[in-house]
């Protein structure tokens, strides 16, 4: 049988000698926040540390953080943080990480600690850098990393292979296997190779499309795509993707220059991100076809190119804005707007608030169910059945997925004949101990969301969320009453004020005497209520009487003063 994870809380056994312990933190059961912690000999590593995006269930949340708690006692023996690429769902935590503690080193390509590095100068942090390329061997304490060659949709991906004591782990990152890729770097399948006939423990390769047949596209078809509806379009392009993609923002700049239109970014990290990708060498940009969104009142409609952010309908993001009439970019009749991007699971309700709003203006919005105008950056089935045949491992832990995701990708190791036991289907806090080549789940850490909000870090807990929803699905009423203790009697009040609940406050007219005599028999019962428990009592009566009368449950606030 599969090895699940524990559907009880159990707490894990001290981490025997010679054992390697591998502790999730983020990224299963979810797309986002990734983030995976290794312990050998009293000392940790880290891989990744991302954000996840919030759902319309979580309202004003503005990012969602793994939980350090685990480690937070721990800081010191860190050794480093790995970081396989420079997505937000996997560098994103960084600079809440380091401000627990500003020095411990980030390990990653070039191009991953340069946006690392630009978001930590907004926190006001100057990090400690490791860069590594591909092939190289690093050494931290009991950890040794090698780092592969990994395609994606953002350059320099890479996977780390970790060799320990207790064994060795093959962490792929997020990979595909584009044969033909925009930059010329493929998956180093080779050096897969010859790190599983060298022998690999524990696989945990990338999960997001284990469930999808086949192979992904490769990512040069886009580009007749784009320069396809380049050629139709007449007025302005708008063209949505995330900021750190820099394959089709290339794509984005080759079909503009073929057509004679300028380019301008849109968006603070599309702005950051694609400076740092031009200055490194990463993006080609053809002479004179950037200009700032300054300018762009001065150059013709038929002649301009927007490249957005907002591809996943985040409320602040560009493209929204522009959605809801909020932005400098007006959007009007005849403008085309591309969605080049994927759908992250649970942003589908958000995206589609974007495009109807976009229609309503008079847009054409193409996304990716009609054209081929985007490919994933996640290997498929066929290319995971690749891996884990070349690979070999003893044992799988699928990785960066939600629950669907995982058990398919476990499934596909299955298949290619590896032992139920020997594949792990873990949560987010999920301990796995490594030793002798088994690989076995041990027990389970408590694991939360940390919310980011605004300014404040980890405060705002579930029950303020449900207050959120409840002030803004219900409504919310106030009832304030003024009550005499040795007389009895409601003395002023209740005065109701509601917002979100009807259309007029007379409309509690008729519960004004419930409430009055409902406080007048609680004193009369019990002289010493206190005030608390008074207001209870206004809560139950107003409550009952709204929910059957108006069908709704809002938040209800009573204050019962003492004369």
């Amino acid at each position: 049988m599969t090895q699940r994870a524990l559907s009880v809380l159990t707490t894990p056994p001290p981490l025997p000698s010679g054992s390697l312990r591998i502790v999730p933190l983020g990224g299963l059961g979810e797309v986002g926040r990734n983030m995976a912690v290794f312990e050998i000999g009293g000392k940790l590593l880290v891989v990744d540390c991302g954000v996840l995006f919030p759902e319309e269930t979580q309202p004003g949340v503005d990012l969602i953080l793994p939980d350090f708690s685990y480690i937070e006692d721990r800081l010191d023996d860190i050794l480093a943080v790995v970081l396989t690429h420079g997505h937000e769902d996997h560098i994103g935590g960084v600079p809440y990480l380091l401000r627990r503690r500003r020095d411990i080193p980030l390990v990653g390509s070039q191009l991953t600690l340069a946006f690392v590095e630009a978001k930590l100068a907004e926190h006001r942090i100057t990090p400690v850098l490791r860069v590594v390329e591909e092939g190289q061997v690093l050494d931290f304490g009991p950890f040794q990393t090698e780092f592969i060659a990994v395609n994606h949709s953002i350059p320099d991906a890479l996977a780390v292979f970790i060799r320990t004591a207790g064994g060795t782990v093959l962490h792929t990152g997020d990979f595909k296997m584009d044969q033909l890729p925009l930059d010329g770097r493929i998956t180093d399948l080779r050096h897969f190779a010859r790190l599983g006939e060298e022998g690999v423990d524990l696989f945990m390769a990338d999960s997001t499309n284990a469930d999808v047949p086949g192979f992904t596209t490769a990512e040069k078809e886009i580009g007749p795509t784009l320069d396809r509806f380049f050629g139709q379009a007449r007025k302005r392009i708008i063209v949505a993707s995330f900021s750190s993609h820099v394959h089709r923002v290339q794509q984005v700049l080759d079909a503009a220059h073929h057509h004679g239109r300028k380019v301008a970014f849109v968006g603070r990290s599309m702005v950051r991100n694609m400076g740092i990708a031009a200055k490194l060498g990463y993006l080609d940009v053809p002479p004179g076809i950037l200009v700032d969104i300054k300018q762009i009142d001065e150059i013709p409609d038929h002649r301009l190119v927007l490249m957005s952010t907002g591809s996943q309908g985040e409320p602040m993001a560009a493209l929204s804005r522009m959605a809801s009439g909020d932005h400098r970019v007006q959007v009007g009749q005849g403008d085309m707007v591309i969605l080049a991007s994927s759908l992250i699971p649970g942003n589908e309700n958000a995206v589609f608030r974007v495009v109807n709003g976009l229609l309503k203006l008079g847009a054409t919005v193409v996304h990716k169910g009609m054209a081929k105008v985007h490919v994933s950056g996640h290997a498929a089935a066929g290319e995971l059945l690749y891996c884990y045949n070349i690979v070999e491992p003893l044992n799988a832990m699928p990785v960066h997925g939600e629950t669907r995701h995982l058990i398919a990708n476990g499934n596909l190791a299955l298949e290619t004949g590896m032992e139920p036991e020997s594949v792990i289907l873990a949560d987010n806090g999920t301990v796995v101990d490594l030793a002798d080549g088994v690989a076995k789940i041990v027990g389970q850490v408590e694991v939360g969301f940390v919310y980011v909000d605004g300014s404040s870090v980890g405060e705002i807990t579930d029950v303020d969320l449900k207050d959120r929803r409840i002030l803004g699905e219900e409504g919310f009423i106030s009832v304030i009453t003024v009550v005499n203790r040795s007389t009895g009697k409601v003395v002023s009040g209740p005065e109701i004020h509601a917002r979100g609940v009807a259309e007029d406050d007379s409309v509690f007219d008729d519960i004004v005497p419930k409430v009055n005599e409902a406080l007048e028999e609680a004193i009369l019962a019990r002289p010493d209520h206190t005030a608390h428990q008074l207001q209870q009592v206004v809560r139950r009566v107003i409550g009952t009487w709204v929910s059957r009368k108006l069908r709704r449950k809002p938040m209800i606030i009573p204050v019962v003063l003492e004369a």
